[in-house]
């Protein structure tokens, strides 16, 4: 009988953690979840342990009989400097000395192109991946739609959509990304891997249209043309990867599913 890989998941309490405790699961991964607050009530896919990555505790620990780690813990609205660029070299630096085989590291399509805070420090750590002893896989993911979804939802609050209209996006659903970060969360490192998308590149406009129909607003959509360079790397489409589609849940697809879930 084939042993099981014995794999860290680091925020596995994250939408896309989430989805990966149980694929990682059914893929044959013996996964311990890591996070920083451990559910009180945990479900039976996983060893749980408590891990901050912002100060370093619990690492070494979470990582001791560990062949793989997938790092999805990320602090898009938090110290994201603390979180993904310091904590993942503190994570890199203990899977080192701990012998891990691969580090499979969770990007964004993008990061490299979009000047936001947030995305420099995923790039940041990109490269500290890229240039420690431990080998790794880095994955680039786009949005997921619910990132997508909760954007609108706070937009819809107010009498007029002033929206980007023209930019392109490419949301993913978020089991569907687990999916093909499962597929690469081996003992073999692979480097850096091809992005992974959602089925179909739609503009602010087009998704912003669908949601309202979905949800019967009536709100006005006001395009509004946002200056700088981070506006620019989002209009020339560089947060999509239109020849590396995955999955089968569109937009309206997945807006159809929320309104009836």
């Amino acid at each position: 009988m084939t042993e099981p890989i014995r794999t860290l998941l680091t925020g596995a309490t994250g939408t896309l953690g989430g989805q990966l405790r149980p694929r990682l699961r059914d893929a044959g991964h013996a996964v311990r979840a890591a996070s920083r607050s451990p559910p009180s009530e945990p479900d039976a896919d996983a060893e749980w342990v408590e891990m901050d990555l912002a100060d370093g505790t619990g690492i070494e620990a979470a990582l001791e009989n560990v062949d793989v780690v997938v790092h999805a813990a990320s602090a898009p609205r938090g110290d994201t400097e603390a979180v993904d660029v310091e904590g993942t070299r503190r994570l890199l630096d203990a899977a080192a000395q701990a012998g891990i085989s691969n580090v499979c590291y969770v990007s964004i399509v993008g990061v490299d192109s979009v000047p936001l805070t947030y995305y420099q420090h995923k790039l940041e750590a990109e490269r500290a991946a890229e240039a420690s002893e431990v080998p790794s896989t880095i994955v680039r993911l786009t949005q997921f739609h619910s990132f997508v979804f909760d954007v609108l939802e706070a937009i819809s609050r107010v009498p007029v959509w002033p929206l980007p209209v023209d930019v392109p996006l490419q949301p993913i659903e978020p089991g569907e990304a687990a999916a093909a970060v499962v597929d690469r969360a081996t003992a073999d490192p692979q480097g850096r891997v091809p992005p992974v998308g959602g089925p179909e590149v739609r503009t602010v406009g087009e998704l912003a249209r669908a949601y309202r129909t979905a949800t019967g607003s009536r709100r006005p959509i006001v395009p509004v043309p946002i200056p700088g360079a981070v506006a620019a790397g989002f209009r020339s489409g560089e947060a999509t990867c239109p020849d590396r589609t995955v999955g089968t849940t569109t937009w309206k697809r997945w807006l159809a599913h929320q309104s009836t879930s």
